[in-house]
């Protein structure tokens, strides 16, 4: 639709790199982000959101690495979700930048703030 405005990772003006294994998804609202938790738990495939804000200048320098790092662990599921996008899903966010890992559908990992070695490391952890 014309005017409306794009959302998620698409909706940001940075220049992200491209993913070629199709891992990398964004919530564009609430509704879509508790299906992800749905296909997470159902699934059991080893998945990692990260809670952000287009507001937020930390979220805005790890997201490009968020992105790359998608390529580089095909076997993971990134999700991007934005807390203003996903208000209800996202109530429990109280930091931005914040990374949750799962893995066979619970929630196993948790890391706050950017770092992208720190998030490398946790991805390899998870992987």
């Amino acid at each position: 639709m014309e005017g409306q405005s794009k959302k998620g990772i698409e909706g940001t003006t940075l220049d992200l790199a491209s993913n070629r294994h199709g891992n990398l998804v964004s919530a564009s609202n609430d509704e879509n982000l508790k299906d992800i938790f749905h296909q997470i738990r159902t699934s059991k495939k080893p998945a990692v959101i990260n809670y952000g804000a287009s507001w937020c200048h930390v979220c805005s320098q790890i997201l490009p690495t968020f992105c790359q790092l998608s390529s580089k662990f095909p076997k993971l599921s990134f999700i991007y979700a934005d807390i203003d996008e996903c208000p209800d899903t996202t109530q429990h966010i109280r930091y931005t930048p914040t990374f949750h890992f799962y893995r066979d559908g619970e929630r196993v990992d948790e890391m706050f703030g950017a770092g992208e070695e720190r998030l490398h490391d946790r991805l390899w952890l998870h992987s």
